[in-house]
């Protein structure tokens, strides 16, 4: 969850701190997770199974270009609680289609957690523009798709190697679209290569190891911690101040997912 949250930290460092472009964020943040995926798959047995599906990489860069082209102009905390709130909506959906049921205990923590998230945020951010907004929600939906796509994997660490190789022509063509609007910026790229290589491809790596243990609804409440690290990302990162009230509705959020996790089925 630090590495998820890391994404949102560098992508808004990039894109408010450097002349960097999203387009070309997302690219060279695509295009070495793929590389650093591929190296940690070098020399390992990834077995026979099927490659994933092409909707898995269609996926994976609708979520990143519509979070690079969102995090331009929305803040961090803001849009990482717009990210994962809607993962969380798709995900738990999709469980209940499912047949998952939740426990009054889960019940409880989950209500808990996205309540702390909505308290913590809403006093100190202000309302974010329409479009980012929607961008936001568009990326957490796919995420959340491909997220859920991914549970099955039998062998995750080569199936993401697989969707970030085949993702990058999607966003170099998004790229070629947005050509009047490139910006270069070394610093950026950094950047986007430490978002792509780190907290993207080694993140993606261990939570696909965890996912096929957990139910939809215990996975998506996890998530929830993510805006909280994201938000103390910005605090350190960014400048943005920290308080007292932060730290006790974080604790809430906590001790929510906390309760999701534990609150065993009856």
């Amino acid at each position: 969850m630090i590495a998820f949250a890391g994404n949102s930290v560098l992508c808004r460092a990039a894109l408010i701190g450097t002349d960097l472009d999203p387009a070309s964020f997302t690219t060279i943040r695509l295009a070495s997770g793929a590389l650093m995926l591929w190296l940690l798959i070098v020399g390992r047995d990834t077995g026979n199974a099927p490659a994933p599906p092409w909707r898995s990489a269609i996926a994976l860069a609708i979520y990143a270009v519509c979070f690079s082209f969102s995090y331009v102009d929305i803040a961090t905390g803001t849009g990482a609680v717009l990210l994962f709130g809607a993962v969380q909506v798709t995900m738990v959906v999709r469980g209940w289609l499912e047949g998952e049921r939740v426990t009054a205990l889960q019940g409880v923590g989950f209500a808990l957690a996205f309540g702390g998230l909505v308290v913590l945020l809403l006093p100190t951010l202000h309302a974010p523009p329409l479009g980012p907004a929607l961008l936001m929600v568009a990326s957490g939906v796919a995420w959340g798709f491909y997220t859920l796509w991914g549970r099955g994997s039998p062998n995750p660490l080569a199936n993401n190697a697989r969707n970030f190789l085949r993702s990058v022509p999607l966003v170099v063509a998004v790229s070629l679209l947005m050509i009047a609007e490139f910006q270069w910026d070394l610093t950026g790229a950094a950047y986007a290569i430490a978002s792509g290589a780190i907290t993207s491809a080694i993140g993606y790596a261990i939570w696909y190891s965890v996912l096929p243990h957990l139910k939809a609804a215990k996975a998506a409440s996890i998530q929830l911690s993510v805006p909280v690290i994201a938000t103390a990302g910005g605090l350190v990162f960014l400048g943005e101040p920290l308080t007292l009230p932060f730290v006790l509705i974080s604790a809430t959020i906590l001790a929510g997912v906390g309760l999701v996790i534990f609150g065993k089925k009856a």
